[in-house]
């Protein structure tokens, strides 16, 4: 009796690399939220490249460029509901931009100042993880307390498929698994971890796969088609908000540009590879589609992109304008009452820096 590994599941797909819809899969958006996605994917488009200019200027630290996520991002963020938590990684412009999330306090975080992070008032959107993977067993607390205050919204965390050699991802989905809880895993699959293949990053055949393991389903998107994203999420968020427990989804995709702006991918894989991934580009496969159905032409496209430009220069300009951060700022916002000892530091940190400027 010999041993054979588990099929994996066809990838789901709506719109092909043509900008086609598979038949039968016409998606369930208006006119206006198909423009309205169009719109976000473009100004992140937008932004994520200012951002890059940025850097190079010296005008902003070190960045995780955004090029070729567009439709992971706002389309695992597009169907959330207020009520439902949002877990991001640090590789997340588009998701930021469809919750509401102003673009000036985004680039305020990546020019250096945590105070770009305060997440306003009545959006459930975590801080931005930058240590890989540790967002997830976040995402699982968030979603048993939920369960146990018995509200109805869901906890979807996103991560990169490096985030699925952490133990973090295994705890956490595990402890998911048992306890049944409302979250929604979306692995952006770029088939890079820094300098990690995906090839070299599992055995397995798909990441989506793994669910099995922790005993909830699994699904395989196309992470360039927007709107397969959004279907596949949706379901999923149903799903967990209904009782049904979590789902992890895997959307391909692929990191157009470096890993950061303190990377050279060209060191580690091949400027052939980088094009064929070209034509999947997902801003160019939706303006096919909305061209197609008349919801879009040369001259509203122009708007849409002087619109983005416009809110992208707007926003750089106010984050630029605000005032650098203080020693005070380095010590609040982690407990309520500062402790003796940390406030003893503080005062330490102040004198030390009064005595250096006073040379």
């Amino acid at each position: 009796m010999g041993l054979e590994l588990t099929t994996k599941a066809p990838m789901l797909q709506i719109l092909d690399e043509e900008g086609q819809v598979r038949p039968g899969a016409e998606p369930a958006l208006a006119p206006a939220e198909l423009r309205r996605i169009y719109e976000i994917m473009v100004l992140a488009r937008t932004a994520d490249a200012k951002a890059l200019k940025l850097q190079r200027q010296g005008r902003m630290g070190t960045y995780a460029s955004s090029l070729g996520h567009e439709a992971c991002q706002i389309g695992t963020a597009f169907p959330l509901r207020p009520e439902d938590y949002f877990f991001p990684y640090f590789r997340d412009l588009g998701a930021y931009l469809t919750l509401g999330y102003p673009l000036a306090d985004y680039y305020h975080y990546w020019m250096g100042n945590e105070a770009g992070l305060r997440t306003p008032d009545g959006l459930n959107l975590f801080a931005l993880a930058i240590p890989v993977a540790s967002q997830i067993p976040h995402a699982v607390g968030a979603a048993l307390a939920a369960k146990l205050r018995k509200k109805t919204g869901a906890a979807v965390c996103t991560f990169g498929d490096g985030a699925t050699s952490e133990g973090d991802f295994h705890e956490g989905l595990n402890f998911a698994g048992v306890f049944r809880t409302a979250n929604v895993f979306v692995c952006y699959n770029n088939q890079w971890a820094i300098s990690t293949p995906r090839s070299r990053q599992t055995a397995s055949e798909t990441i989506a796969q793994k669910a099995g393991a922790y005993g909830f389903p699994g699904v395989q998107v196309d992470g360039n088609d927007v709107l397969a994203v959004i279907a596949s999420v949706r379901e999923a968020l149903d799903r967990a908000r209904a009782g049904g427990g979590p789902t992890l989804i895997e959307a391909v995709t692929y990191r157009m540009g470096h890993h950061t702006t303190s990377d050279d991918a060209t060191r580690y894989r091949t400027e052939e590879e980088v094009k064929a991934w070209e034509p999947r580009d997902p801003l160019r496969r939706l303006r096919i589609y909305l061209r197609s159905r008349g919801l879009s032409d040369e001259a509203s496209e122009k708007g849409v992109l002087d619109a983005a430009t416009n809110a992208v220069e707007k926003a750089v300009a106010e984050a630029e304008s605000r005032p650098p951060a203080t020693v005070d700022d380095l010590f609040a916002y982690t407990y309520k009452n500062m402790p003796p000892a940390l406030a003893e530091q503080r005062t330490g940190l102040k004198e030390a820096l009064k005595a250096e400027a006073g040379r």
